[in-house]
């Protein structure tokens, strides 16, 4: 694992990465929550007053009433405010909200079913986006691969103890992806349960389609208005998020590896370096007979062996530069003369 020496003290760069991305997030979190907080509580004042206006003239209600009506339901979801219930205060955009909004944002995931609603949000959460989608990648990346980095040493320190590492590769990659599996799949849906009244099967559904960032928005954590959330609860989802999505990452890892050592990607790396040699030889072949009939060779075909022998650097048979083919073709003939 590289580490980066800060005055006396080496400190891994994974580390320093997933500190300033933490920090990253709560910038973002800030930001957002000063831009929107305020904007979030006027609009749920109004969408509350229009409702009740509505509501008491109910028995009278037009066309043009119905379409206000529905226009005001439109908005108010996209807003991020529930149509359902009397409260005005469903702090989505304070601070927890916020974090768990930004986490959405740098790991695409994006549910629908909140976004800014003002010209410094929309601006913010584009430049936010900008910087913090690729950072994201990186952690994810660096992540992962330490992560399959520890279960090779595991691995390693197995084979090693019961002089069977075959077996003890086995152990370690399914012992890594069974607790995966219980951490960030079977068991967060339980939680769901408990937490927002949903059925085991909604939960786990949920699980999936947020870290394999589908994100449709039918199901978010933390919008029911007749459910009371914990500060801490949004935070932790989104930990819950990063870490998972990590997870996935050394999956994704660990099948490249595995793929890229696979017998039958051996035998397609063989076939296609046997197939860039016939081409080269095919090639020269051809440059050589156009030398000798007409003392000069295509661009096409010059061309065309400049980018085999790119291909395939280390061929001692490919070089087919005119000069140096016609200077060859000399060399030859001398010889046989001789």
């Amino acid at each position: 694992m590289p580490f980066l020496k800060i005055g006396c003290f080496e400190v891994p760069d994974i580390l320093l990465l997933l500190v300033f991305y933490i920090i990253y997030l709560l910038f973002g979190a800030t930001i957002f929550w000063a831009l929107e907080s305020g904007n979030e509580s006027q609009n749920a004042l109004e969408f509350q007053k229009e409702k009740w206006e509505m509501l008491k003239n109910y028995t009278c209600m037009d066309r043009a009433s119905l379409e206000k009506l529905i226009q005001g339901i439109i908005q108010a979801y996209k807003s991020g405010l529930s149509p359902e219930g009397n409260t005005t205060n469903l702090k989505k955009w304070e601070f927890p909200g916020s974090f768990f909004f930004s986490i959405t944002v740098v790991t695409t995931i994006g549910y629908g079913n909140l976004s800014p609603s003002t010209v410094g949000g929309h601006i913010f959460c584009i430049v936010f986006a900008l910087f913090g989608i690729p950072l994201n990648i990186v952690l994810l990346n660096k992540i992962g691969k330490a992560m399959l980095s520890a279960v090779q040493k595991y691995s390693k320190r197995l084979g090693k103890k019961f002089k069977k590492e075959r077996l003890a590769k086995h152990l370690a990659t399914s012992s890594s992806f069974l607790i995966g599996l219980l951490l960030f799949l079977f068991f967060p849906p339980l939680v769901f349960a408990a937490v927002e009244g949903w059925s085991y099967e909604e939960g786990f559904y949920y699980s999936f389609v947020t870290l394999g960032t589908i994100g449709f928005g039918d199901y978010v954590v933390g919008s029911n208005p007749e459910r009371s959330y914990s500060g801490l609860y949004k935070i932790l989802v989104a930990l819950w998020i990063l870490f998972g999505l990590a997870w996935l990452a050394l999956i994704i890892n660990f099948c490249t590896n595995t793929l890229e050592k696979s017998e039958i990607c051996q035998h397609v790396k063989q076939a296609l370096r046997k197939k860039t040699e016939e081409d080269v030889n095919s090639t020269t072949k051809v440059i050589e007979t156009e030398l000798e009939v007409n003392g000069t060779a295509s661009d096409n075909e010059l061309e065309d062996g400049h980018v085999l022998c790119q291909i395939k650097e280390e061929s001692t048979i490919c070089d087919p530069d005119e000069e140096k083919v016609k200077t060859n073709k000399e060399s030859i003939a001398e010889a046989t003369n001789d």
